[in-house]
């Protein structure tokens, strides 16, 4: 391409001159050459060897020209990954991933063993902030696997999953992120779940969503990290109203977000160490308008199952359309297996029951004989950050395997939804319960609360749990 400046130039008659001049030169050579041919005995040879030197000379002048022309150009610099809202700039390359050529960073660490980061920061909404960034992330041999960016009033978050070498720490990458313009940094450990991208991870959420009302919670927990989710009913156990509720549109304020429960209430998101951004409360809300839309819903597979005695029983999913059943089982049971169960006066009993069967507070079991009949009831309940089961079997059918095999079921739900531990409260002489947890084969801890027992088994996960790191450390 021809620059603009040289495009303007003048055409100068020194030019014409010269061309002129090359061109009597020329013929007087052309000239010569053929007197010598003409009147020398070899000049045929001449002129052959003269063409041989002339194709060799073009031959050479091609090869080089080509070979130096696609050279990268000395003193090229780092190559960002760009783009974005915000006056975000850079040049891309690949698919979102930071590389660089240019001169390594003082310190850096060579490349080798990596592991993946996650990292959120703030940047100036102007030109160039985001490839400032990424320039220094690249002098640190950091790839950058993916990139989300929420657009905020005074600047915008940028969130980043990392692959980095093992031998930079997070406060040494929480250091440059500072000196490239970066604020209010958050950095923790990552894992390969996280490398679907956003858009993949949102789409799957929301079909788990549709599929079953359980597991709104926690859909919006991986959805938005490490947070606590509580479900607010709109009435207490004892049939009062408790004021809880929300705005159609929910509320944000930095830290929380309350969100309309669609059946009654009020969902409450916290998220103590990292305000949320616009653009995560939007997903959020979406998800529960989806919830909402879609009504009361519950997967209908069922289990057959044999007992050592041969009969048959059935395990499959209960809501609050089991209401009637499980409070009949209510009435065969003895105030003793009430009382294990609900820790509390025998006659308030029934009213746990629609708190408990209904899907926006965790997940439900029954055990239905061939007649029809709710013979146990297992629960696996969403307590904030925690996961508690809990086990109701009828006076008649204990001692049978039964509850050992809901506990193993409500095990695998509780894996299922990525989970890293559940408890059970109890009694010390409630040896059922204890014999069933300890039938799980998992680590145990054992702790006495105000007279009862608390068991908690920690589950074996695959996925890595780090503490966060960075300039927040150490805040909850």
């Amino acid at each position: 391409m021809t620059s603009a400046k040289s495009a303007r130039r003048p055409h100068h008659w020194r030019r014409d001159l010269i061309e002129l001049a090359a061109l009597f030169t020329a013929v007087a050579v052309a000239d010569v050459v053929a007197n010598l041919v003409g009147h020398q005995p070899d000049g045929p040879y001449l002129l052959i060897a003269s063409a041989v030197a002339l194709v060799a000379t073009a031959t050479f002048h091609t090869w080089w020209a080509r070979r130096h022309s696609h050279a990268p150009p000395s003193g090229t610099g780092d190559t960002v990954a760009g783009g974005g809202a915000g006056g975000h700039t850079g040049t891309a390359t690949g698919s979102g991933t930071a590389t660089g050529s240019g001169p390594e960073a003082p310190g850096a660490p060579d490349a080798g063993e990596t592991v993946l980061w996650r990292m959120r920061t703030t940047v100036q909404d102007a030109p160039g902030s985001l490839a400032a960034l990424c320039i220094t992330l690249a002098r640190l041999r950091i790839d950058i696997l993916t990139l989300q960016t929420h657009p905020l009033a005074d600047g915008t978050v940028d969130e980043f999953l990392l692959r980095a070498p093992a031998g930079l720490t997070a406060t040494e990458l929480t250091r440059e992120t500072s000196v490239a313009g970066g604020r209010s940094t958050w950095i923790e450990r990552a894992d390969a779940h996280d490398l679907v991208d956003t858009p993949t991870r949102v789409l799957g959420l929301a079909t788990r969503t549709a599929l079953d009302a359980a597991e709104l919670p926690l859909a919006l927990r991986q959805l938005l990290g490490r947070c606590t989710i509580h479900s607010l009913p709109a009435v207490s156990l004892a049939g009062r109203p408790t004021g809880e509720t929300a705005p159609v549109e929910g509320v944000l304020e930095e830290t929380v977000m309350r969100l309309r429960d669609p059946s009654g209430g009020a969902i409450t998101v916290e998220r103590p160490y990292l305000p949320f951004t616009p653009t995560e409360f939007a997903r959020a809300r979406a998800l529960v308008e989806l919830d909402a839309r879609l009504g009361p819903r519950v997967p209908r597979s069922e289990d057959v199952l044999t007992l050592a005695e041969g009969n048959e029983i059935t395990v499959r999913r209960a809501d609050r359309a089991d209401l009637v059943a499980a409070r009949e089982m209510h009435d065969r049971c003895s105030s003793h297996t009430l009382g294990l169960r609900y820790h509390g006066p025998v006659h308030d009993a029934d009213r746990y029951l629609d708190h408990l069967l209904s899907p926006r507070f965790g997940r439900t079991l029954a055990v239905q004989t061939s007649s029809g009949k709710v013979v146990a009831l297992g629960h696996l309940l969403w307590d904030g950050d925690e996961t508690e089961v809990a086990l109701l079997v009828e006076d008649d059918w204990q001692r049978r395997g039964i509850g050992s095999e809901l506990l193993r079921r409500l095990l695998g739900l509780a894996q299922e939804a990525g989970c890293e531990s559940i408890y059970a409260v109890t009694q010390a002489h409630n040896t059922g319960m204890v014999a069933a947890m300890r039938g799980l084969g998992l680590p145990l801890d054992y702790q006495i609360e105000e007279g009862t027992l608390v068991i908690t088994a920690r589950l074996r996960t695959d996925r890595r749990a780090a503490a966060p790191t960075g300039r927040n450390a150490g805040q909850p």
